[in-house]
């Protein structure tokens, strides 16, 4: 492999949102296990492996979103928004595969580095859903934070559900612009 292909694979990453996704079309399953496996080779301090995936696709998907909506309607109060009840309920049916993020935590390991270890696998699978020609995008929404999902994605008290990795096939000429500041205003360098 060529130092040239990983620079540009690494550039060509773009978060595509599901509405840019083609409506109805499915990854094979075999590809999605693909990418997932790519993602567990991920860097994990003393070999903990924190991630924990869970995978919605067919029918699943629908279950997600019933759940999604509903848990959020029972959480809400005051602050319920109908609109945001609605796309609960139909976000993950724009994607071929919603893939829950998890981490299951040890005491091994401050748990910053448990975050960091997933969010390298995240990172991969991601890099991996480009090399295929599929398209991503990691949401931190709907009901990433609330305790009470937790068990739906088999996560325990002291685990973190960190978000949804939403799959799909790009629709023809979808795109997401990308850029980043100079390296300059992010680096410093001691040379003596």
């Amino acid at each position: 492999m060529e130092a040239a292909q990983v620079s540009a694979l690494i550039r060509a990453r773009r978060s595509i949102q599901p509405v840019q996704f083609e409506p109805g079309r499915e990854i094979p399953n075999h590809i999605v296990r693909e990418v997932l496996t790519d993602a567990t080779w991920a860097p994990t301090h003393k070999r903990t492996e924190p991630w924990h995936f869970v995978v919605f696709s067919g029918a699943g998907r629908q279950r997600l979103a019933t759940f999604q909506s509903e848990l959020y309607r029972e959480k809400a109060g005051e602050k319920f928004q109908q609109n945001k009840f609605e796309k609960m309920q139909s976000s993950p049916l724009l994607s071929s595969h919603v893939i829950a993020i998890g981490l299951k935590r040890t005491q091994e390991v401050p748990e910053v580095e448990e975050v960091a270890a997933v969010a390298c696998a995240v990172q991969n699978l991601h890099l991996s859903a480009v090399a295929h020609g599929l398209a991503g995008f990691w949401s931190s929404g709907g009901v990433t934070y609330l305790e009470e999902a937790k068990p739906f994605f088999g996560l325990g008290p002291y685990d973190r559900l960190l978000g949804f990795f939403m799959l799909g096939y790009p629709k023809p000429g979808a795109t997401a612009r990308s850029i980043r500041r100079p390296l300059e205003e992010k680096v410093t360098w001691v040379l003596e």
